[in-house]
């Protein structure tokens, strides 16, 4: 009898026992790669100070890590939107509201970048909520303002204006939003004394400074806004500041202006 199919039986049993297999041995799994961290919020606060094309570029990747980081995805509206790219901002910004509805910061930039398109109609939602969750908070009246301006509701836009600057009378940002508004209304005298006032204030920025310097430049006195802006720019920033404002007067026969940067001048 040929014992050759027995002995075979026997290998295979043996091959395929759980004491022989396990001692197999297995192959070496890689091990997971590890997920990228988010950075120290220390290191947020400094990439605040960055220049908007790095700061679009560090919150790209913070929203690559988290795309429900709703700090990362209005700071990435903002970045594009002070880059002039307010279609792109207002997307951002829109894909924040999805996850995180009543985050005052995300509805405030909303209106903002709205407001940057030009379609101030559509600020008005968002900011009008804002209100609502913060009715203490002058921001999202003073945009309420803006974005009435731009819907042509001009008693709206004044009434709302002179909320904001009772609500804070010792911010420059209301009372450099009202003057914009006499400002682009031709009512050039009252948006200089406004904004000298505004200028005044501990906390104003360079912008209200460059606000003043256009109101002053449009009413004739090119000379005095450029000592203005020599306060705030450097020499070689200086000359084609001036001549934007001389071109500016020539060209600009109501006095109607908005500023430089209306929309950062509402609480940026």
């Amino acid at each position: 009898m040929c014992r050759t199919p027995a002995l075979a039986a026997t290998v295979l049993a043996l091959l395929t026992s759980p004491v022989l297999a396990a001692e197999q041995p297995k192959p070496i799994a890689p091990a997971p790669a590890a997920a990228p961290a988010k950075v120290t919020a220390a290191q947020r606060a400094e990439a605040r100070r960055l220049d908007p094309l790095a700061r679009a570029a560090f919150w790209a990747r913070e929203l690559e890590i988290d795309g429900r980081d709703v700090e990362a995805g209005v700071g990435m509206s903002q970045a594009l939107r002070q880059m002039g790219r307010n279609e792109e901002a207002a997307d951002a910004v829109g894909r924040v509201l999805i996850v995180a509805p009543d985050s005052i910061d995300a509805l405030l930039e909303s209106a903002r970048a709205q407001i940057g398109r030009g379609q101030g109609f559509y600020a008005i939602e968002p900011a009008k909520k804002a209100q609502a969750l913060s009715p203490r908070d002058w921001r999202p009246v003073s945009l309420l303002g803006v974005a009435m301006e731009q819907t042509g509701r001009d008693e709206e836009a004044r009434a709302y204006h002179a909320q904001a600057m009772t609500l804070a009378p010792n911010d420059p940002g209301p009372i450099t939003n009202m003057a914009l508004y006499y400002a682009g209304h031709g009512d050039l005298p009252r948006a200089e004394q406004l904004l000298r006032t505004a200028a005044s204030l501990s906390r104003a920025d360079p912008k209200v400074r460059m606000n003043l310097a256009l109101v002053v430049g449009l009413q004739g006195r090119v000379a005095e806004a450029e000592q203005l802006v020599r306060q705030d720019l450097p020499p070689e920033q200086v000359a084609n500041n001036v001549a934007w404002l001389k071109a500016a007067t020539e060209r600009q026969p109501t006095g109607q202006a908005r500023s430089w940067n209306a929309v950062g001048g509402a609480g940026s």
